[in-house]
């Protein structure tokens, strides 16, 4: 009878084990982690392409994007979560570390992600629309159907979650911020960790797309893109990418106003890589203004217009550097602060630039009006760099001169500068 009785302990205790070795063995997954910090660009769609590609090879447990963004591309957006949605392997969005930030596109992958994270003391929100007014501050996009639609979109990405839905459009509609504990409390996302290691345990057990994740001490791996997508990364950095095109532009105007130097290459190599960043999708009205500002200061290296082609030529490269400026909405979709520093970072190189043309026409300015000065070459010493029999050469003040003498002078000899007719001195062997 006894027996009996110990059988189906004995049986449960076996199963217990099973269960746990099962458990034990599925821990020794990997988690994989990618960087998403930045600016959200066509890159960032191609190197989380990448990642989740090498999660399917590794058969990883989870993808954990690590979220520092200002925001970025709308349409870029919209690719990242469509490849979260279409992901078998499950998607954690992480805000991290410490001090980040998910502002405006940010906060949509956030919400838009299998599970939500944040770390201490970090920030999502500010997702209304905005432009640079012409003042230099922001004001809303007004919109209606282009607003509408990212917070129908936020919206359903939350209730496809079990997020709040008002906190979501909020976000859109009153620029709304939150920390990680009111994030929390609002149930917006579902963890609070320090560390990705402290997310892991949080997140064990946890069932999403069918899968139950036993993460508490897998292995943590940070997915390193190919250089080619980092270069790429970096070079469709929109500040990074206007910047290349200014500086193409800056050095063929030193180039073809100084041929020989090598600036034009260089200046090519800037414009092709700040084109290439910039995805081609550059604004014609821009690329016109500052080509014709660039004709207008090499006419004005040419012409004697005093300053008035160059005033001309500098005011377009400035304007066509303001419309270069990735504010446009949606195109772009990041918080007015982030839009005053990009403008700020692709203008100011125009202004140096302007106050470096100011000092150069008024150094011109200076010469023009300077008093005419005669050279005086009768009566000076020069030295016979060749046996002078008559002609041959002669150094004076550290130039090389045609001469022909009186008599003959040897070579290394001093002479006396007789006249000057055009090019050549008239020469004599220095009196003793």
């Amino acid at each position: 009878m006894n027996r009996g009785r110990r059988m189906p302990a004995r049986m449960l205790g076996i199963a217990l084990l099973f269960l746990l070795i099962a458990g034990q063995a599925q821990a020794t997954g990997n988690v994989l982690m990618v960087d998403m910090k930045g600016t959200i660009t066509p890159a960032s769609d191609d190197i989380l392409s990448a990642a989740l590609e090498r999660a399917r090879a590794e058969d990883s447990l989870a993808l954990i994007l690590l979220l520092d963004t200002p925001g970025g591309g709308l349409a870029e957006t919209t690719e990242i979560l469509r490849l979260i949605d279409e992901s078998k392997i499950p998607v954690i969005g992480y805000v991290h570390p410490e001090g980040a930030v998910a502002w405006s596109a940010g906060t949509i992958i956030l919400i838009g992600t299998d599970l939500a994270a944040m770390a201490p003391h970090t920030i999502i929100g500010s997702a209304q629309p905005v432009q640079l007014s012409p003042t230099g501050g922001t004001v809303p996009v007004n919109d209606s159907k282009t607003t509408n639609a990212i917070v129908a979109l936020i919206e359903e990405k939350a209730r496809k979650h079990g997020r709040n839905t008002t906190a979501a459009r909020e976000f859109v509609l009153s620029n709304l911020n939150l920390n990680a504990d009111e994030a929390k409390s609002f149930r917006v996302i579902e963890h609070i960790a320090s560390s990705p290691e402290e997310l892991m345990d949080q997140i064990n057990g946890t069932r999403i797309k069918n899968t139950t994740l036993i993460t508490q001490g897998a292995d943590l791996k940070l997915f390193e893109p190919p250089i080619n997508l980092l270069f790429l990364k970096l070079l469709s950095d929109p500040t990074i990418a206007g910047l290349l095109m200014l500086i193409g532009l800056y050095s063929l105007i030193y180039g073809f106003s100084s041929p020989g130097m090598g600036a034009e290459v260089f200046g090519l190599t800037a414009l092709a890589l700040g084109l290439i960043g910039l995805g081609f999708n550059v604004n014609v009205g821009a690329i016109f203004l500052i080509l014709l500002g660039l004709g207008l200061i090499l006419a004005e290296l040419h012409s004697h217009t005093f300053g008035a082609l160059a005033v001309a030529g500098l005011i377009c490269v400035i304007v066509g550097s303001i419309l270069f400026v990735p504010t446009s909405f949606p195109e772009w979709y990041v918080p007015g602060s982030y839009q005053r520093s990009m403008a700020l970072a692709l203008i100011l190189p125009s202004l140096i630039l302007g106050l470096f043309m100011a000092f150069a026409i008024y150094k011109v300015a200076l010469a023009r009006f300077a008093p005419v000065v005669v050279d005086v070459f009768e009566g000076e010493e020069a030295v016979a760099l060749d046996r002078l029999d008559p002609k041959g050469y002669v150094l004076f003040q550290g130039e090389y001169w045609q001469a022909e003498a009186e008599g003959t002078v040897e070579k290394g000899e001093k002479v006396t500068i007789m006249s000057r007719e055009g090019s050549k001195l008239r020469v004599m062997a220095k009196q003793r």
